[in-house]
């Protein structure tokens, strides 16, 4: 069956319990530790740090690979903040943890599957048979199967390669030939356009499913921390909203700090700047659809979009966006 195949793809979605968090201190510098993945539309995370400082916050980034990986961090109270997955929320909820509180999306673009070069990948029916690299339980893996469900595509018309790690890894499949076609994010879909291995099959865009849509990511803070240093999770709100509307109005500024921020050359960065759309597309009812969608589908074991207003502040996000 379709739902037993999707709930096999699914990462096991363990969670554990929280640790201590330092308490604010009216006037005094606080460390906020916040988890990001080096992926385009995150860029403006790594320009905040000296605008904090200047306010009393003390910015401590951690690089994770994916964003589950950030999620369970977050999950344990390693980190005050991360960027995670759109239905990472949901994921946390249906589990028993209530310990994330969504802030805000961070963008959008379209998700196209990416081909090797001299496979034909001309529409939906194409992928039938092929080896498609797939990353279980990611966020872009959310995107791939809801749009498969809503174009009737049986998951298992196709054979998924479950592919662990970061997205370099997808890519270094699809060039060797393992795999047909790879579900990845950017930079790891550019870089084999660019490179000439791989290409965007257009007509396999799946970015535009009712139960998730076109939203990359989103921000998210743990439960303690916004007890303790909400003050300074505003701050860095603020401060993110701000560099993320210059390099909105600005995409040869955006394709220079994906580039700072990803060690890519300019001309991949430029081009990755080009599709991304930067902007909290992401809102509560869109990460409600989701939870309902995936928990009829088996994905995740309770339907909690009944919940997800209870952990989502919308009103930082206001504040910092006017």
């Amino acid at each position: 069956m379709q739902r037993r195949s999707l709930l096999k793809s699914a990462l096991a979605l363990g969670v554990t319990g929280l640790a201590p968090q330092l308490s604010w201190a009216q006037g005094a510098p606080v460390t906020l530790t916040v988890g990001y993945a080096k992926v385009g539309h995150l860029a403006p995370i790594v320009l905040i740090e000296d605008e904090l400082k200047k306010q009393g916050v003390e910015l401590k980034l951690v690089e994770f690979a994916r964003y589950a990986d950030a999620r369970t961090a977050l999950l344990a109270g390693s980190l005050d903040a991360a960027s995670i997955g759109p239905a990472d929320l949901a994921i946390a909820l249906a589990n028993g943890s209530t310990n994330l509180v969504g802030l805000m999306g961070v963008g959008s673009s379209p998700k196209y599957v990416i081909g090797r070069k001299g496979v034909k990948l001309d529409s939906w029916d194409d992928i039938k048979g092929k080896k498609i690299a797939i990353a279980p339980g990611s966020a872009v893996w959310f995107q791939f199967a809801a749009t498969l469900i809503e174009k009737n595509i049986p998951y298992n018309s196709f054979s998924a390669i479950n592919i662990q790690g970061g997205g370099a890894n997808f890519d270094a499949a699809l060039e060797k030939g393992e795999v047909d076609a790879i579900v990845t994010w950017e930079p790891f879909e550019s870089i084999p356009v660019m490179k000439g291995y791989g290409y965007f099959a257009k007509n396999l865009d799946y970015s535009a499913s009712k139960a998730v849509g076109a939203e990359l990511g989103m921000l998210a803070a743990g439960k303690q921390a916004m007890t303790d240093k909400k003050p300074a999770i505003e701050k860095m709100v603020k401060a993110y909203v701000g560099k993320m509307k210059e390099l909105e109005s600005s995409p040869a500024k955006f394709g220079e700090a994906i580039s700072k921020m990803t060690g890519l050359d300019a001309d991949v960065a430029a081009e990755i700047a080009k599709v991304i759309k930067l902007g909290p597309v992401i809102t509560p009812d869109q990460i409600k659809r989701q939870a309902k969608a995936f928990n009829d589908l088996g994905v995740i074991p309770k339907d909690v979009s009944g919940d997800i207003e209870k952990y989502w502040d919308t009103a930082i996000l206001a504040a910092a966006m006017k």
